[in-house]
């Protein structure tokens, strides 16, 4: 049995976790960071690095801990190296690192968002590809023809904002705080999604699977203040007004995320749709998704909520690129960036 220990740092959450490559998880630990960004209403890059050089030891420790097991007892190390926050990536690298030079064992690495798409395997139990992904999260909004665990082809994504990021602008908005994809999801549950017409970008564009939710935060900010009105901060919203708000746009990311899967289910032509991502812990997404496949044949898999938002469980991607030859040296970076689908 080969015990991994997987490092994730891409973003906020400072996460490590012992898996085996019977994907039977020992020990996991994710640091939140909610509470620093928080009065910020997003990630603020140069805070989420200097915590997670703060966390990143305790973290591993924990892990460790948790399955009864001392650094020698670790095979592999993985670390996922792209994309996300570049000070972020940087010290789950080094940890990654240094932890292979020091300990002599193989480092590999993985991509954060195909790592998403694995999620849905570890929680299956069983192989789930080739498969359509869609990977919904704060900074990613894309889909995938995923025709083995280490064969990703990008079919196309979001031209400008993702949906999660869309989610935390129109809570701050709202005045409903942050992370914005529970608080907008916990108000709207009381308001009506047809309240508002709001847009819905390339929803019926069959020759491009892509998303635009610039224009969607646009629209909810004109039927909170309208143009040249006052900011959004210095009006005051009834507890009606906030949730059909709410409501109406949270059902519009639905409606284009639901859509275009569809469109590329039928592109591809395969019959498994799997999601992970944060915003996937969405129940009305999840609900939609289940409603909009139901009858056509194919599989929907969603990760669970635990496995959905950012952990190094996921990281258990490691061991399909181990076992297709995929190890790194030590000349390993950090690669921030993602290339987006040209508008």
């Amino acid at each position: 049995m080969m015990r991994l220990l997987t490092i994730e740092t891409t973003c906020d959450e400072t996460a490590a976790a012992i898996v085996t490559d019977e994907l039977q998880v020992l020990g996991a630990v994710v640091a939140s960071q909610s509470e620093l960004h928080e009065r910020f209403h997003g990630v603020v890059p140069e805070i989420a690095a200097r915590a997670h050089v703060e966390r990143i030891l305790p973290v591993i420790d924990e892990a460790l801990r948790q399955a009864h097991l001392r650094l020698a007892d670790i095979d592999v190390i993985a670390v996922a190296n792209t994309p996300g926050l570049a000070g972020s990536l940087l010290v789950g690298v080094v940890a990654a690192k240094t932890l292979s030079l020091a300990l002599g064992k193989p480092l590999v690495a993985v991509n954060h968002l195909h790592a998403h798409i694995y999620a849905c395997r570890i929680a299956a139990g069983r192989d789930v590809f080739p498969c359509v992904g869609l990977i919904v999260s704060g900074g990613h909004t894309s889909l995938y023809h995923c025709r083995d665990a280490c064969d990703f082809e990008l079919l196309g994504g979001t031209i400008d904002d993702a949906a999660g990021e869309a989610f935390d602008k129109v809570a701050n908005m709202l005045g409903l705080g942050f992370p914005g994809g529970p608080a907008v999801a916990r108000a709207a549950e009381q308001g009506d999604p047809r309240a508002y017409r709001f847009p819905r970008s390339f929803l019926h564009d069959q020759d491009r699977l892509a998303f635009s939710f610039s224009g969607l935060k646009t629209a909810v900010r004109y039927a909170i203040a309208g143009p040249g009105k006052p900011d959004c901060e210095r009006l005051e919203l009834n507890e009606r007004q906030v949730a059909d708000l709410a409501a109406s746009f949270q059902q519009a990311v639905v409606d284009c995320l639901v859509a275009k899967s569809l469109q590329a289910l039928e592109r591809t032509g395969l019959a498994r749709l799997c999601v992970g991502g944060g915003v996937a812990a969405n129940r009305v997404l999840r609900a939609a998704l289940a409603d909009a496949l139901a009858g056509r044949g194919v599989e929907l898999l969603i990760a669970p909520p635990e496995l959905c938002t950012d952990n190094a469980v996921m990281g258990a991607l490691a061991f399909e690129r181990l076992r297709a030859g995929h190890i790194d040296s030590l000349d390993l970076d950090a690669l921030p960036g993602l290339v987006r689908p040209r508008p």
